[in-house]
């Protein structure tokens, strides 16, 4: 596969223990809470300890789970936590609203402009779209470097017709992330069929949680940790691409 520009992997973190354990290789940091339901915002001390980090942090901005149908109210949220992130120094911030079956254009302008010269990335919103190339269009001319994108499929590795359909229409205009289940073994045949250069993971392991801990809510039996070596391991399955 013959490219000049390096692979980047950016890695999705909900736990300041996991900042340095991105040091292992990771060229990025996604920052977020609640990763099991699909990321949402840090909190303003995350933000603050993410600071030290030698890497470019950009900080999730979804105030809730569920849609992305945005009231009023928590449109001021995002803005607030926008400005926390401007506040806490940070590189960039990954967000996305939705009306119907597309961008809401409104809210997305209104969020851009409340992050300034903030880095904005759309992220997976654009998965529920049946039309993602309109919105791919709207956020390069709304000034977005990046879109994270599983090409419309629960995984990357399924969707690669959708992504490389997203890369060749793109054109080096906005940067094309493909994230959702990438591993090791499948993010070279991602690389290959898509001509994706940047990749998002989580890197994670499971972590042993005590009964007593499930049991009474205070920890999901299936809880993960952003782990050094999977780093490390998924760096090194990039380096020859």
């Amino acid at each position: 596969m013959s490219q000049t520009a390096p692979a980047t992997l950016e890695v999705c973190i909900e736990e300041a223990t996991a900042l340095a354990a991105c040091e292992a290789g990771a060229d990025r940091i996604e920052l977020c809470s609640a990763l099991a339901l699909g990321g949402l915002t840090p909190s303003r001390g995350l933000m603050e300890a993410a600071r030290r980090s030698p890497l470019p942090v950009h900080a999730m901005i979804r105030p809730r789970d569920g849609d992305f149908e945005f009231s009023e109210a928590e449109i001021a949220v995002m803005e607030a936590d926008i400005a926390a992130v401007r506040d806490a120094g940070l590189e960039g911030v990954v967000l996305g609203a939705m009306q119907g079956e597309g961008l809401d254009l409104q809210t997305m302008a209104r969020l851009r402009d409340a992050a300034g010269d903030l880095a904005c990335t759309l992220h997976r919103a654009i998965d529920l779209m049946p039309d993602p190339f309109t919105a791919l269009e709207q956020v390069i001319h709304l000034g977005f470097v990046r879109v994270l994108t599983s090409g419309g499929a629960r995984q990357a590795s399924d969707g690669l017709g959708r992504l490389a359909a997203l890369q060749k229409v793109a054109g080096g205009r906005i940067e094309i992330m493909a994230g959702s289940g990438l591993t090791p073994d499948n993010v070279a045949r991602v690389a290959d069929r898509t001509g994706i250069r940047s990749f998002h993971a989580s890197c994670a392991v499971p972590l042993a949680v005590a009964d007593n801990i499930a049991a009474f809510g205070f920890a999901a039996a299936s809880r993960k940790r952003t782990d050094a070596s999977a780093i490390a391991t998924m760096k090194a399955a990039l380096a020859p691409l």
